[in-house]
């Protein structure tokens, strides 16, 4: 209990807001669930806003970073320096992507022990969601039910869809790691509440839609111009500068006719 105090005030506060949607909201508790991740999600909205900026950062940086990792590509030491270097030159923060991850982890574990609590001591109202038949009891383990496996499994393909839209400019090794994890950490969910798998495949459904709607307004980085020994230099605009400055020549004189002197005729005598 020691270790999870920090985290009470936070399960307050989510027992709270859980007990308001029922309660005054009239929504039931299944429901209550994804209405509170929706409202974790609009406040988490400002976390998501940098980890938009960071992507686009990273991917305007995108190929200067690919050309230090292919130099130092023998020497991973050098290359996580030159780097770290790269980032603080151009400002750029590749944790400001894992911001949003990182907040809902508290939430998350704190809502764990809610729904603990409500398994232990169950409150008023109806426990299921879209009917007995599909999810009897969201307290319930997710293995003690077969729409508890179906859940974990929209919970993968979401985590792997959304993966794929926000890891991007990521490196080739920690992509698939990230896309390993969720499959590993399905073993876990298997002993979790179906409201807390719930909560997950909320949150990344709203990743999913957030990962789409970035992508339609992100605009795509400039792919640089592949040159080859063929491709004629481009005019540098200090050449029509440099004419500009450049003296005139003088035009070569025209040859004048010789003029012609009118002699006067002298009188005769």
């Amino acid at each position: 209990m020691i270790l999870f105090s920090p985290l009470t005030p936070i399960e307050d506060v989510l027992r709270n807001v859980l007990d308001w949607l029922h309660g005054t909201a009239g929504l039931p508790w299944a429901w209550s669930i994804v209405a509170l991740t929706v409202m974790v999600r609009l406040l988490l909205v400002p976390l998501t806003v940098r980890q938009i900026h960071s992507m686009q950062n990273l991917q305007r940086h995108a190929p200067q970073m690919k050309e230090i990792q292919k130099k130092y590509k023998a020497d991973k030491k050098k290359q996580q320096e030159e780097l770290m270097k790269f980032y603080r030159e151009n400002q750029i923060n590749p944790a400001a992507s894992c911001l949003p991850l990182v907040a809902q982890f508290p939430v998350f574990i704190a809502l764990y022990f809610v729904l603990r609590e409500f398994s232990k001591h169950p409150p008023g109202g109806d426990l299921s969601w879209l009917g007995h038949h599909f999810v009897p009891d969201i307290t319930a383990h997710a293995n003690a039910h077969w729409s508890g496996f179906l859940l974990l499994a929209i919970y993968v393909i979401s985590q792997l869809v959304s993966t794929m839209l926000m890891s991007s400019t990521m490196d080739k090794s920690q992509r698939i790691m990230l896309m390993v994890l969720p499959v590993v950490f399905v073993t876990f969910l298997l002993n979790f509440p179906v409201g807390l798998v719930i909560y997950w495949v909320t949150t990344n459904l709203w990743t999913v839609g957030q990962g789409l709607i970035t992508r339609r307004l992100m605009p795509k980085p400039a792919v640089p111009e592949k040159r080859s020994s063929r491709t004629p230099p481009k005019e540098t605009e200090a050449e029509p500068v440099a004419d500009e400055l450049a003296e005139p020549v003088p035009a070569p004189a025209v040859a004048s006719q010789p003029r012609r002197v009118k002699r006067k005729k002298k009188a005769r005598r």
